[in-house]
């Protein structure tokens, strides 16, 4: 979850995340030696000899200038489409889940288990218990295995809504009448928070998603218990 006064990304709890992340270092590198470059260049253009006009006419700076974007934007595109691939590679999920949008909540249903599925709305302040998070906990979490492959089939009923959690690199649009898909997977067990992420109506803020990453024996368990007990 994000901490107060917190000016960087969530820590990665997947895989895509971790590469996101790892992107973003790459690519902001890249933007501070292009500021730096530009900053001293126009330096020195006010304050040397670099206005002479057979250097800003030289065909070999027009060469260098016309070059090196290019370079650039080559070392921004391959590791951009190898995450683009990676995260629309569909695998074998272990567990298939349903979550569909409403006006203000998420309802999940497990896809591989017959009964399995309920709401999940989000905890009045009035009814927090010490440890639960104002607007971030809700009464039923969806529940998940730890490092097995997960696949979310995200829809809405009535308006546009958007499942996302930022610590799993996950956003993808819930929109009535369509089935969008989302595979992702968890590198290490925890709570993760998420927030509808489009402007879905007055009680847009109200409506988090929390995702609860356990140890397969333990998710076999509790689907096997919630199961049972519709």
């Amino acid at each position: 979850m994000a901490q107060p006064m917190q000016l960087g990304f969530q820590d990665a709890a997947s895989p895509v995340m971790e590469e996101l992340l790892r992107f973003h270092d790459h690519t902001l590198m890249i933007v501070f030696l292009i500021s730096t470059l530009v900053l001293y260049l126009i330096t020195a253009t006010v304050s040397t000899k670099l206005t002479n006009k057979y250097i800003l006419d030289s065909q070999l700076l027009e060469v260098v200038w016309t070059i090196l974007p290019a370079v650039v934007l080559v070392m921004i595109a391959f590791p951009s489409l190898h995450i683009l691939y990676h995260t629309e590679k569909l695998g074998v999920p272990y567990v298939m889940v349903k979550a569909t949008g409403y006006q203000w909540y998420w309802s999940y249903d497990y896809m591989d288990y017959e009964l399995l599925a309920f709401d999940s709305r989000m905890v009045n302040t009035k009814d927090l218990t010490p440890g639960m998070l104002r607007l971030l906990e809700v009464d039923n979490r969806m529940v998940m295995p730890q490092n097995l492959l997960t696949r979310v089939f995200v829809s809405a009923t009535d308006v546009l809504h958007s499942w996302a959690v930022p610590s799993l690199g996950i956003k993808m649009d819930a929109v009535p009448g369509r089935l969008n898909l989302v595979d992702f997977s968890t590198s290490r067990p925890g709570v993760f928070y998420g927030q509808c992420s489009e402007i879905c109506g007055a009680n847009h803020s109200f409506m988090p998603i929390v995702i609860e990453s356990v140890p397969k024996i333990l998710f076999e368990d509790w689907a096997y218990d919630t199961n049972k007990s519709f």
